[in-house]
């Protein structure tokens, strides 16, 4: 959310974040209802001292009778007045909780992903001297899983891969996570269980109301409970209402969970294979820094993706998401996009956002700078480390060979027992 005070001093600026991003322009009804919550805090202020002090005067006063009544007639009015502050706050706040974060002057202005730009481009599609198989045709021909089952058992989207490629998964997790540790990065193994106030923490919701979650997470019946749709939910929330010291930041961390999602915005999209499914493993990049060097961490949280790209050998993208499709929270949005040859196109697999200190503000995550001694909301970004098993499809469609056998990028061969490929007839 943004700090009060700004949106009072910056209205146009905030009308102009919520016209860019497509989201109803509140700030008209903020600053009303900011004037008002303010002079009901003044009224009840001095009608309260009012009443303190005709309290003090009764038991010396020859006419209590009459300061009885005026103090009852005064507490009512009070009550009154409070019953109205406690509603027009309410209200704010939930207002305060629509307004979208002010977008960086570099974002693409533009209503939604058609109106994103790409960046760079780095390596070449395959030419194949045969025609590719698709995710789905690889894993049935090689038994890496077995869909019909699961789905039986489990129901629709969710899966379970067998064999080979349940390695290479595991190879894959492995290899972004050591390979964040050794830059830095303190490794959690993060719960996916957690409370809905923690994801409306992170600020991908609009609004005050929680219940606005639950088209999209699965919430646990009969607890105060939900399952989590990413690592970033918990690592946002690990300094609530703490005080950092300047030198500690910037605070790396990469976190990784079973992550859950219902998809709901989703029916009809991606229903074969392993793109979108309602469980998923992913590798989260999360930092914590002042806010001057977010455009620092930015860059090396974008950067780590990228090489994560190139040590499996995939031919990627790099867009700069436009203000219309880089959500409620963030200030900056690049996708890096993978190839998928059996849809001739890029499709993303990773997304960097820098969110500013829109996510502080509600976990209230400070730190005191050193020069001042002040007090000021850290900044936070976040970026996948590696997300699967949609990581999976241009990885095995990318090496795939004629026979359905698919070679092993060099970096990950080592945690594949030295393994050059998998799958086929070898």
């Amino acid at each position: 959310m943004l700090d009060l005070k700004f949106i009072r001093e910056n209205p146009d600026i905030v009308k102009n974040a919520c016209r860019v991003k497509n989201f109803p322009d509140v700030v008209d009804d903020i600053l009303k209802l900011d004037v008002r919550v303010r002079e009901l805090k003044t009224i009840t202020q001095t009608k309260t001292a009012e009443k303190n002090k005709i309290s003090r005067e009764i038991p010396t006063s020859t006419d209590k009778a009459t300061l009885i009544a005026k103090s009852k007639e005064i507490g009512e009015e009070i009550a009154a007045d409070m019953a109205e502050l406690a509603e027009k706050e309410s209200i704010l706040n939930d207002l305060l909780h629509r307004v979208p974060q002010i977008p960086d002057a570099s974002a693409p202005v533009g209503a939604d992903e058609s109106a994103n730009v790409e960046i760079k481009r780095v390596g070449t599609p395959r030419n194949f001297d045969f025609t590719p198989r698709p995710q789905w045709e690889l894993l049935d021909m090689n038994g890496w899983w077995i869909p019909e089952k699961i789905a039986n058992i489990c129901g629709t989207r969710v899966y379970a891969l067998c064999g080979e490629l349940a390695e290479l998964e595991l190879a894959v997790q492995t290899y972004v996570i050591q390979k964040l540790i050794a830059k830095g990065f303190k490794y959690i193994e993060c719960p996916a269980i957690t409370k809905p106030q923690t994801i409306f923490n992170a600020g991908h919701f609009m609004g005050a109301d929680l219940s606005v979650m639950n088209d999209d997470v699965f919430m646990l019946t009969g607890t105060d409970r939900c399952l989590a749709g990413t690592s970033e939910i918990v690592l946002n929330s690990l300094h609530s209402d703490e005080i950092l010291n300047e030198n500690e930041l910037p605070l790396k961390y990469t976190g990784y969970s079973p992550c859950f999602r219902k998809e709901a915005g989703a029916a009809g999209r991606d229903t074969r294979g392993l793109v979108r499914v309602h469980q998923f493993n992913k590798v989260e990049q999360y930092v914590f820094c002042k806010p001057e060097e977010s455009d620092k961490m930015f860059d090396m949280l974008l950067n780590n993706f990228c090489e994560i790209m190139e040590d499996f050998e995939l031919p990627y993208r790099v867009i700069a998401n436009s203000t219309g499709d880089m959500g409620v929270n963030k200030v900056k949005m690049n996708d890096v996009e993978a190839w998928f040859p059996s849809e001739n196109a890029y499709r993303e697999l990773g997304s960097c956002s820098s969110i500013g200190q829109f996510q502080a503000r509600r976990t209230n995550t400070r730190y005191r700078e050193n020069a001042t001694n002040e007090v000021k909301f850290v900044a936070t970004l976040n970026n996948t480390g590696i997300a699967l098993p949609r990581a999976l499809v241009p990885i095995i469609e990318n090496h795939q060979n004629a026979d359905g056998s698919v070679n092993i990028p060099k970096k990950l061969q080592p945690l594949m027992g030295g393994r050059t490929k998998i799958g086929g007839k070898h």
